[in-house]
Parts: structure tokens; C-alpha cells; sequence
């Protein structure tokens, strides 16, 4: 079917970056190029403007650009220019979007692959394995540090100019469906490692945004936290349970335990160990629930206070005069 040059400018203007008109002329290399970068980063769409009529012509058989007289290709500086800066660019999105795999494989790969991609651009290719060998062995001299990105692209450029070459004309074209298939694979091959990073990145950026929100849920209520730890401190909050509740004998600190055990003993603080047995021997007497039978539940909890208190202060020196 016959290639209509009004089409070819309609589809350059809805989805020029997106290459739709070169798949339309049947040039799937520059179509794949114009996906993966947007039309060449916006400057090659809008050069394709001037070139669509030779394009056109060339699809209906009624003229071909280049010299096809020639066995090699005349060299392009536009063609070099482009083949290092798309070099660079593949580099980088292989470093970017495929951290997990070693450098010295994935950015000289995607290098080559890069380089070769603007080679086949047109009615010209190059020699596929020089060029990724050009590109790997350039990255182990830089011990494929992303830096390496550059001197890569630019040997693999070099050595595609050096062995470009014509496509071989007459070949069978795959149907449109085929053509399509094939370029999905491409782009998605190429999106899904930046697609996978950038999932990645979200669900980290969304547990910063999740730690942010709790630590502004807890600012309001600092004042407070502080005033009370305050207040802890120095002894006016957070006393015992026992002489709050009178509950069990459960004070928060040693010097408190003590303290509170000898006030329940009756006795001076650092009274000898004669007197805690004496009064500890006298108050079980008193506080004894068998003689206590009216007042039980009174006398349990004093008992079980006199128990904590005797252990309290008795315990240790028992088990430091073992």
C-alpha cells in the first residue's frame, strides 16, 4: 500500500515523540529510538519535519536516500553524535534501574545495545558483537564504574562507524501485528527495571511519609511526656502502686523499696538488722490474719506488706553474712 505523505505529517503531529510516523513508513529502528527517548529528547522530532518527504518516497520504492553505489555508508557525524549521547543514555538508565545486576555486565550491555539501536536507524546497520565488545571492554578498564558510561559509548560508537554497513534490501517485512509485538517487548524490557525502581522508591518514600506522620501525631504530646518525666525526677509523680492502691509492696526504685520498708516496719531508716527482726517478729504478731479474723482482708494486706518489707532489708544482709 502506498504511503501517503499528508498521513505520515498527521501521525508525526499526534505522535511524533512517540514514533508513531516511522512505524508507519516501516522504519521500526527509528520508531524503537523515538519511543525510548521522546522523539530523540524533542530535537530529532522536530528534525524529522524536513526529512518526512525523502522518508515517503523511500517507502513507495520511488527513491532511496543514500548512496547505495558506495559498499560502505558515508560517515555521519550527526549519526556518531547520536549513537554516544543514546550510548550514555542507555549506560545510565542501566545503572539506575538495574543496581542489583554487576556494572560490568549491565552498562556495557546496554551501552552496546544503545549504540547499535541508532546504528540500524535507516537503510544502515553495524556489526552488532564489535560493537558490545568495543563497549565491555572499555568498561573493564574503568572497572565499570558509572563513569565508564562514556569512554564505553564512545568506543562502541567508534567501532560502529568503523564496520557500518547497508541493510540487505528485498527482505520480507513482518506484518504490522508482528512489528508491534516485537517493539512492546522492546520498551517494555527497556521500562520495566526504571518501573520496578521506581515502586521501590515509592514504597520508601510512602514509610517516610508514614514515620513523618506519627512523629507529628507525638510532637503535640511532648510537653507533656517531658513535664511528667519532670515530675517523676523529682519525686511528685510515679510513687508506689502499694501506697497509692494499697496494693502489694511494688516501688519503682531501690532507694523507694527501702525506704517504704522501713516506714511499714515502724523503724528509722538504717536501723541495725536486730531491730528489723524485732519489730518485723512483733508487727507479724499483731497483723497475723489468724488473729485477725474481724478485719481479714486488713490484716492479709499488712501481712503481706511486713513479708515484702522483712525481705526487703533482712534479705540482703542475710546473704551477704552467708
Amino acid at each position: 500500500m502506498a504511503k501517503r505523505l499528508l498521513v505520515a505529517y498527521g501521525l508525526w503531529v499526534l505522535g511524533g515523540p512517540l514514533g508513531l510516523h516511522h512505524i508507519y513508513l516501516g522504519r521500526d529502528s527509528h520508531a524503537l529510538l523515538w519511543m525510548l527517548t521522546l522523539g530523540g529528547f524533542g530535537g530529532g522530532w522536530l528534525w524529522d519535519f524536513w526529512h518526512l518527504p525523502g522518508w515517503v518516497a523511500a517507502a513507495n520504492g520511488t527513491g532511496a536516500p543514500g548512496d547505495h553505489g558506495r559498499t560502505v555508508p558515508a560517515l555521519s557525524p550527526l549519526r556518531l553524535a547520536g549513537q554516544v549521547m543514546v550510548g550514555i543514555y542507555f549506560g545510565l538508565v542501566a545503572a539506575l534501574g538495574l543496581p542489583w545486576v554487576p556494572a560490568l555486565l549491565a552498562q556495557p550491555l546496554a551501552v552496546g545495545l544503545g549504540v547499535q539501536l541508532v546504528s540500524s536507524v535507516g537503510d544502515q546497520t553495524a556489526e552488532a558483537p564489535r560493537i558490545l565488545a568495543a563497549a565491555f571492554l572499555a568498561s573493564l578498564l574503568f572497572q565499570g564504574r558509572v563513569l565508564a558510561v562514556l569512554p564505553a559509548s564512545l568506543a562502541a560508537s567508534i567501532t560502529a562507524q568503523r564496520h557500518r554497513r547497508y541493510k540487505l534490501r528485498g527482505m520480507p517485512r513482518p506484518r504490522l501485528a508482528a512489528r508491534l509485538y516485537h517493539l512492546g517487548l522492546a520498551c517494555l524490557a527497556f521500562a520495566a527495571p526504571l518501573a520496578c525502581r521506581g515502586v521501590f522508591g515509592a514504597v520508601g518514600v510512602l514509610g517516610t511519609l508514614s514515620a513523618l506522620l506519627r512523629a507529628a501525631t507525638e510532637l503535640p504530646l511532648l510537653p507533656f511526656r517531658a513535664s511528667w518525666l519532670l515530675a517523676e525526677v523529682l519525686g511528685f509523680a510515679g510513687g508506689s502502686p502499694a501506697r497509692e492502691h494499697g496494693a502489694s509492696f511494688e516501688p519503682s526504685s531501690w532507694s523507694e523499696r527501702q525506704q517504704r520498708a522501713y516506714e511499714v516496719l515502724g523503724l528509722p531508716a538504717g536501723s541495725s538488722t536486730e531491730d528489723v527482726h524485732r519489730s518485723y517478729r512483733e508487727l507479724v504478731k499483731v497483723w497475723h490474719p489468724d488473729h485477725n479474723r474481724h478485719r481479714a482482708e486488713e490484716a492479709e494486706r499488712r501481712f503481706i506488706e511486713l513479708q515484702e518489707a522483712y525481705e526487703e532489708l533482712a534479705g540482703p544482709r542475710r546473704a551477704a553474712a552467708g
